[in-house]
């Protein structure tokens, strides 16, 4: 029986909050309404080693993060801001700076004023911000300072940091209750009034709500879809995601693209992190090209052409199509940063590297160049599809290192304005 409806293609709610602008100079990254969702992420240096600082920032910033968060926790490190930025705009990386505060930057953006001037934006913990009588008074003093700067503030509420104050009133209203709520709503309901408590409180003191972002981080899955769910119904601030202590390898990635996934689709979610430990050696820009990947999967953005490859059977015998879809990937990747200049709309491009004649012909074909190598008992030949249609055949032992020079040869002449290529 066929349907009456057609099938629709299933796409991410559109999201519905207020715009803010991050700026460096003469780069401006918006936030929030109609803007693309926005990649973050966060180094792991000494801030105080300035030139370390600017050459993980400036890796991050190549890699794809569009903002880059950076620890200022003591006076040296305030004092080292404003050269890190020096050396960022010597190097010619625009990237806006935010600047991550807790405890005592009341007191750095105070003394500190290059520093408050220097960066983009400021993070500030509604819950590490000071306690009692203290509490207001200093975040008070982190607004006068984004003010006095013309600087947004994220507000970033953590359930590791939560003002243990402000949970444990909500504790006290809740066993009032004639039904008490189990204690996970209520720590919830914390995260989200502290946020919304805190942002009331910065526009008292004058600054806009277009200057505001919140987020409210948690490191269960659930848990963050279910708080997310009930902050975007309450506010229309833009909201910075993030599985906060994700973990390491496959378990943080899969966490935290889960989360992010799930809240994306619903239309959630203006900037992203993907808060990775690191692997012994293993490069922190690891945790950008996750969140990349996360956006271009849902097709939210586009930032590096695809390469689809078969996982690989008892077909596949050979290494051959493993061994040139990661040089193939890694070569994209490399490229990237040059060719975002000089070949606008690269990023688009879909390449197929299959193993055998059972989808590598058809997957080939969807692509805008693709290549079918030979499995296990087929002919020694890769032929190779462009535009859709079989273009040549590669043989021999380069077939790798032709096929690359292919690749490259259509780029050019796809994107570099140059003539569609030719039938070899």
């Amino acid at each position: 029986m066929q349907s009456s409806l057609p099938i629709r293609c299933a796409e991410p709610q559109a999201r519905h909050t207020r715009q803010a602008r991050v700026v460096w100079g003469s780069r401006v990254v918006t936030v929030g309404g109609d803007a693309p969702v926005r990649v973050q992420s966060m180094t792991n240096t000494d801030t105080a080693d300035v030139i370390g600082t600017a050459v993980q920032v400036k890796a991050l910033a190549l890699a794809g993060s569009e903002l880059v968060r950076i620890t200022v926790n003591t006076p040296e490190a305030a004092q080292a801001v404003p050269h890190i930025r020096e050396q960022l705009d010597r190097m010619g990386v625009d990237v806006p700076l935010i600047g991550d505060f807790h405890y005592n930057g009341h007191r750095l953006l105070t003394d500190y004023p290059a520093c408050a001037e220097a960066l983009s934006k400021y993070r500030i913990n509604p819950g590490n911000v000071g306690k009692a009588d203290k509490r207001d008074k200093q975040f008070g003093q982190m607004i006068e300072a984004a003010l006095r700067w013309n600087k947004p503030v994220r507000i970033g509420v953590n359930w590791g940091s939560l003002d243990q104050e402000l949970l444990a009133s909500l504790m006290d209203q809740n066993s009032r209750r004639s039904v008490p709520w189990d204690a996970k709503p209520v720590m919830y309901e914390a995260l989200i009034t502290s946020a919304l408590d805190s942002a009331q409180r910065a526009r008292d003191m004058g600054m806009e709500p277009g200057q505001i972002i919140l987020s409210c981080k948690v490191s269960g899955v659930q848990d963050l879809i279910s708080v997310y769910g009930e902050l975007a119904r309450r506010c229309d601030y833009p909201l910075h995601l993030g599985l906060t202590e994700a973990g390491m390898g496959t378990k943080g990635i899969v966490a935290s693209t889960t989360a992010l996934s799930v809240l994306l689709q619903q239309g959630i979610g203006d900037t992203i992190r993907v808060s990775l430990t690191p692997a012994p050696g293993e490069s922190r820009t690891q945790e950008v090209v996750v969140a990349m990947e996360i956006l271009q999967a849902l097709g939210l953005r586009t930032f590096v052409p695809s390469v689809t490859a078969c996982p690989g059977c008892g077909r596949t015998t050979s290494t051959t199509f493993q061994e040139l879809t990661k040089q193939i990937d890694d070569f994209l990747r490399a490229q990237m940063p040059v060719w975002r200049e000089r070949y606008p709309g690269v990023e688009k491009l879909k390449v197929a590297v299959m193993g055998c004649i059972v989808n590598g012909p058809g997957e080939s074909k969807h692509a805008d160049i693709g290549i079918s190598l030979p499995g296990t008992g087929e002919a020694p030949a890769a032929p190779v599809f462009i535009d859709g249609e079989k273009r040549l055949t590669l043989r021999g032992e380069r077939i790798a290192q032709e096929f690359q020079q292919v690749v490259e040869n259509y780029i050019e002449q796809r994107f570099g304005g140059a003539r569609a290529p030719e039938t070899a």
